[in-house]
């Protein structure tokens, strides 16, 4: 849920012949199909049939589980890119006012997420998780990608075994709070930290251009490779399942880099697709651009409904929620436009702004849309 805004913040513009500033109501479509697949594969993983018969449909369903949460970081990443100028990061009072801006964003899914929990549901909610990322994530906005790419590198190999040395990363030793936020069994934010750097990295990238996307391919597919193949080979030589395993959300530095080379081959295949049959991405990519309005409302319909469609799961039941939530937000979108929690969230950061980095009388002719 990189929450509503793939698009730059009030800061000025970059050059409009950036291929980056060529979106769709200010939105770059392939990133909302992505992150569409990223909400409708969380869905798959609450209330999807439980997987177990070893068909090509099981795999695909056991896909679903672990990996749609790391591309939704991910893709909080790129997020944080674009929101504060994209290739062309932003700086001075601009830089201020875009980090005052996604600390609004990360005050108020924060606010949701700990409503969310109180349902008492069986889902694991993200966003508190992605609450702290993307309020950590304000520290890093300046950084160069390389320095990026370092620090996602060097997270991914450090926190994992710095959190199970310290005890934490099971279901026995749960701590909850703030403490559990960080280091917790379920959405570690000490270690999926490397997910947002990841993504920031990408999204100083134009990622509209086909070459950014077949490195992201290249990349996506060595980092699989490692990761996935990388874990099974040292859980094999012996190493401790606690270091190696490659479990959805184990948090280890082996899922760790299979996660991230899985979510940028999705991410450079729906940025592909999108340039190439915008229509046909169209109803995903709705999802993705009221991803926040969809995460929580299936969440709200999973209490309403009780947790039997999450314990005893069907086939009925869970096309019931893909189909009606792809259907919903493609029809809001197409005659109402923004989620009516992206509305209030894009109220809320621009006036945590507007109170913590005042406007200047010069600032309304370079927001977005002018050519500034």
């Amino acid at each position: 849920m990189a929450l509503p805004g793939d698009r730059p913040s009030d800061a000025p513009r970059s050059d409009p012949r950036d291929r980056t500033a060529r979106l769709s109501s200010g939105r770059i479509v392939g990133i909302d199909a992505a992150r569409g697949l990223a909400v409708l594969g969380m869905m798959t993983a609450h209330v999807g049939p439980e997987p177990g018969d070893g068909s090509p449909a099981d795999r695909l369903l056991h896909l679903a589980d672990g990996r749609p949460s790391a591309l939704f970081v991910v893709l909080a990443g790129v997020s944080l890119a674009l929101l504060s100028g994209g290739v062309r990061p932003v700086t001075g009072r601009d830089l201020a006012r875009s980090r005052a801006r996604i600390l609004g964003r990360a005050l108020v899914v924060l606010v949701i997420g700990v409503a969310l929990e109180a349902l008492g549901t069986p889902v694991l909610v993200i966003l508190p998780t992605y609450a702290v990322l993307f309020a950590a994530g304000c520290l890093v906005l300046t950084w160069r990608p390389w320095a990026l790419v370092v620090a996602a590198v060097s997270v991914a190999l450090v926190a994992p075994p710095v959190r199970t040395a310290i005890g934490m990363g099971t279901e026995a030793t749960d701590p909850g709070g703030l403490v559990g936020l960080v280091v917790g069994p379920h959405y570690p934010a000490l270690v999926w930290f490397a997910y947002l750097l990841a993504g920031l990295a990408v999204g100083r990238q134009d990622v509209t251009r086909p070459a950014v996307q077949r490195a992201l391919v290249g990349w996506g597919a060595v980092l699989v490779l490692v990761g996935y193949v990388g874990g099974w080979a040292a859980q094999a030589l012996g190493a401790p399942v606690s270091l190696a395993s490659i479990a959805p959300h184990s948090s280890t530095t082996f899922e760790v880099v299979g996660n991230t080379g899985t979510a940028f081959v999705v991410l450079a295949a729906s940025l592909a697709v999108a340039q190439r049959w915008p229509r046909v991405v169209a109803p995903v990519a709705a999802v993705g651009a009221l991803a926040l309005t969809a995460y929580t409302v299936h969440v709200v319909v999973i209490a309403l409904v009780g947790t039997d469609v999450v314990w005893r799961p069907t086939v009925a039941g869970w096309l019931a929620f893909l189909g009606t939530t792809t259907a919903l937000c493609w029809a809001w979108r197409a005659t109402l436009g923004r989620g009516p929690l992206e509305r209030a969230m894009a109220t809320v950061s621009t006036g945590v702004a507007d109170l913590l980095v005042p406007r200047r009388p010069d600032d309304a002719s370079r927001r977005p849309g002018s050519r500034g």
